[in-house]
C-alpha cells in the first residue's frame, strides 16, 4: 500500500481495502497452495490447483473417482515431493487415512504414541483415548477392536499430535451406516473442541454437507466449485435448504437424483 504524506487526510481506495483483505486471509491461512500440478507420466491428474483454507475451517473435497482428491490431499500433507507448485502451511499438521493404518504388533496406545517423545506422551495418549470413548482400550491389540473402533483409534493418533490442520482421506467410508453417523458426530464434537481446520475428502455429498463450512468440487484437475454452506450447526438432512444444496451438488457431480432422493 502506497504511503500517503503525513497531515493528509484521505479514504481507503478499493484497491488498498482488497490488499489487506487478502493480507488478513493468507495471515489467517493454515495451509496455502498455488499453482499445484501433479503428473503421472502422460497423465495429468492435478492442473494448477490453487486453494486456502482458514484457522478453524471444514472444507469437504468432493470428486469423481480418479479425480485427483487423494492425490491433493497427500501433496498438502507434503507426502508427494513430485508435484510442482507452492504449498505452505502454518502449524501443525496431521493425517487419518480410510484405512486405519494400525501397527498391528503395538497395543492401541504404542499405535497412538508412535513417534512421540517426552514425558508427557502417556497422559496425552491417554486423554486422546478418553476423548474418542475409548479410555479402557489402551492396552488392546489391532486385532480385538471392531472397525469403528480401530478408526477411532487412528483419530485418536491425530489428535494426539495438536494439529492446526487436519486431513482425512475418506475417514469413515468403510463404516457400516451406523457407525459412520457416530463418528461423523464425534469428528463435529472435537472440531468444536480443539477449533482445527480440515480438508475432509469424501464422495458422500450428505457428510459434505453435515460437517463442512465449505464444499470444494475437483474436475479436470482443478477446482471446479467453491461454494460456502450456510446452514446452522447442528445440521440435519431434514433442515431447510439442506435438499436444494444437496440437489445442486449431486447435479455438478453428474449423479442422478429423482423426488425421493431429495
Amino acid at each position: 500500500m502506497a504511503a500517503r504524506p503525513q497531515g493528509e487526510l484521505s479514504h481507503p481506495t478499493a484497491a488498498d481495502t482488497a490488499a489487506d483483505t487478502a493480507a488478513d486471509t493468507a495471515a489467517d491461512a493454515v495451509v496455502s497452495a498455488v499453482g499445484i500440478v501433479r503428473r503421472f507420466g502422460d497423465a495429468v491428474v492435478l492442473d494448477g490447483v490453487d486453494l486456502r483454507i482458514r484457522r478453524g475451517e471444514v472444507v469437504a473435497l468432493l470428486g469423481a473417482s480418479g479425480s485427483g482428491k487423494s492425490t491433493l490431499l497427500r501433496v498438502l500433507a507434503g507426502l508427494d515431493s513430485e508435484a510442482d507448485g507452492e504449498v505452505s502451511t502454518n502449524g501443525r499438521t496431521a493425517v487419518v487415512f480410510q484405512e486405519h493404518r494400525l501397527l498391528p504388533w503395538k497395543r492401541v496406545a504404542g499405535n497412538i504414541a508412535l513417534g512421540l517423545r517426552g514425558p508427557g506422551v502417556p497422559q496425552r495418549t491417554a486423554a486422546a483415548l478418553a476423548e474418542v470413548g475409548l479410555a479402557d482400550r489402551g492396552r488392546a491389540w489391532p486385532s480385538e477392536l471392531s472397525g469403528g473402533q480401530a478408526q477411532r483409534v487412528a483419530l485418536a493418533r491425530a489428535l494426539v499430535r495438536e494439529p492446526d490442520f487436519l486431513l482425512l482421506d475418506e475417514p469413515f467410508a468403510a463404516l457400516d451406516a451406523l457407525n459412520r453417523l457416530r463418528m461423523q458426530a464425534l469428528f463435529f464434537r472435537l472440531r468444536g473442541e480443539h477449533d482445527f481446520a480440515a480438508l475432509l475428502v469424501t464422495h458422500d455429498v450428505n457428510e459434505a454437507l453435515l460437517l463442512a463450512d465449505r464444499t470444494l468440487v475437483l474436475e479436470d484437475g482443478r477446482i471446479a466449485e467453491d461454494n460456502p454452506v450456510t446452514l446452522p450447526h447442528p445440521r440435519a438432512q431434514d433442515d431447510p435448504g439442506f435438499g436444494a444444496l444437496r440437489r445442486h451438488l449431486l447435479t455438478r457431480l453428474r449423479v442422478p437424483t429423482s423426488p425421493d432422493q431429495s
